[in-house]
């Protein structure tokens, strides 16, 4: 399901935390951003009590007001997205991948592109519901 379209996610301070991670779920459904109090190295995570709350405006989540629009590829590494979007609009985003039914810091794999990060995602989904599937049938047939 690799999406090869440019999106392009506006950022503006009226926005919610919400409706930008719906924009990018809409072009990478197997991945997320989530908003952060706190930046993080390279290759580290963020602590979940540092999350900010989706309800959120972004303008009470970054220390740049500009407003703009960016465009995201699906070659773009997730390390690219993360570091465009603290320089360009001063907020802290980590990228997390679905893996079954946990969503996974991307930390590891920061230079993966994202349509990597989103197939894999998928095929793990699959993955998940095929096993799923087979526990039924098994369950069934006893």
């Amino acid at each position: 399901m690799q999406t090869t379209l440019v999106m392009k996610l506006q950022i503006e301070d009226q926005r919610t935390i919400a409706s930008v991670q719906k924009d990018f779920a809409e072009h990478f459904p197997f991945l997320k951003i989530e908003f952060f109090s706190k930046s993080h190295r390279a290759g580290k995570g963020t602590s979940k009590a540092y999350m900010r709350d989706t309800s959120l405006r972004i303008s009470d989540c970054r220390s740049k007001h500009l407003n703009g629009e960016l465009e995201i590829q699906p070659g773009m590494t997730v390390t690219e997205l993360e570091q465009r979007l603290h320089d360009e609009f001063g907020l802290n985003v980590q990228v997390f991948r679905k893996s079954g039914k946990l969503w996974l810091e991307t930390t590891a794999t920061d230079s993966w592109t994202l349509g990597a990060q989103n197939t894999q995602g998928e095929e793990l989904d699959h993955v998940n519901i095929s096993s799923r599937r087979d526990e039924v049938d098994y369950h069934e047939q006893e």
